[in-house]
């Protein structure tokens, strides 16, 4: 645990350098394949809606303290063999919770696709990255959907995972990738998760709690660096973040709506159904396509500042 700034920041370089290669097998992979084994045994077996809730919890339970058990143990034995084989995988393990590669390559694809007009193709790729309905979006709805996903995922694919690994190594930082995975799966509130997905959606809330608001901060300190509008993302923060539906995605979205210029929230469509968003930021800017490369600028810094915040806080005070 000594190093453990050092394997963070390497794994975070591998991340920007590689991303997730296709090839190699992924933990989440894993994760969700238990995830649906467990709930399709639940609901088997269950149907009354306090069972639900207590296999739900159970679900939770065995997928996030099993994730971490066996992540220390692998380390652990492969250690035992040989000690740089363990660096190694312990490296790879974090790597696989960090996905700012991976946010701006598919923002990226989506910029592309709307600079050459190819609507179908848009509304295919912002499918792939959100779980609202794309099928009839206009290109500003395809900028908003794709600009508040990567800044949600500033913090549950880069912040919170680095916060993790930084506290606990691989394996606290799998565990995370876990419970973010459970809420991702299950944390629905409609009929078929409000009880089964109650535990997964609360647990996700609170492991968030902590880096949502440093990346509030990291966001601000970006918007500064890139000479967007700070002021506006401190605005956007104390006014419109706490009316988002969840206690921590408000915080950088409406940061990096603030710093834009523009205005995130309001309609949506799931299965055909219009749910309203809260508004984040003022409309001062029209949403644009450029607007995409702006977040992916502020996706960037704030996950540097991250890493280069956790290495120095862990190297001074291991």
């Amino acid at each position: 645990m000594g190093y453990i700034h050092l394997y963070v920041a390497i794994a975070f370089l591998l991340d920007l350098l590689i991303g997730d290669p296709r090839w190699v097998p992924h933990p989440v992979v894993l994760m969700g394949k238990a995830i649906g084994t467990l709930e399709r045994f639940s609901r088997g077996v269950f149907h009354h809606p306090l069972m639900l809730k207590i296999m739900g919890f159970l679900t939770v339970l065995i997928t996030v303290v099993g994730s971490w058990l066996l992540t220390y143990l692998l380390i652990n034995w492969l250690s035992g063999i040989n000690y740089w084989a363990g660096v190694v995988l312990s490296i790879w393990l974090i790597s696989t919770t960090i996905a700012t590669r991976g946010l701006a390559r598919a923002a990226g694809e989506i910029y592309l696709l709307l600079q050459r007009g190819d609507l179908p193709a848009v509304r295919y790729q912002v499918g792939m990255i959100v779980g609202r309905d794309t099928d009839q979006m206009e290109p500003e709805s395809a900028v908003r959907a794709t600009v508040e996903t990567v800044a949600e995922n500033i913090v549950d694919a880069v912040v919170a995972p680095l916060f993790y690994a930084f506290l606990g190594g691989a394996p606290l930082a799998i565990a995370f990738r876990a419970v973010n995975t459970l809420d991702s799966m299950l944390g629905y509130k409609n009929e078929r998760y409000i009880h089964f997905g109650l535990a997964a959606a609360r647990l996700d809330d609170v492991a968030s709690y902590i880096p949502a608001r440093v990346t509030g901060l990291f966001l601000l300190i970006s918007a500064w660096i890139a000479r967007m509008n700070v002021k506006g993302a401190l605005q956007a923060i104390l006014r419109d973040a706490s009316g988002h539906p969840s206690p921590n995605s408000g915080i950088p979205e409406a940061a990096v709506a603030g710093a834009l210029g523009v205005r995130l929230g309001g309609i949506n469509y799931y299965n055909g159904s219009p749910s309203f968003r809260a508004y984040m930021g003022m409309n001062l800017i029209p949403l644009a396509p450029r607007h995409i490369k702006l977040t992916v600028r502020l996706l960037y810094l704030s996950s540097c500042l991250a890493v280069l915040t956790g290495v120095m806080i862990s190297y001074f005070f291991r």
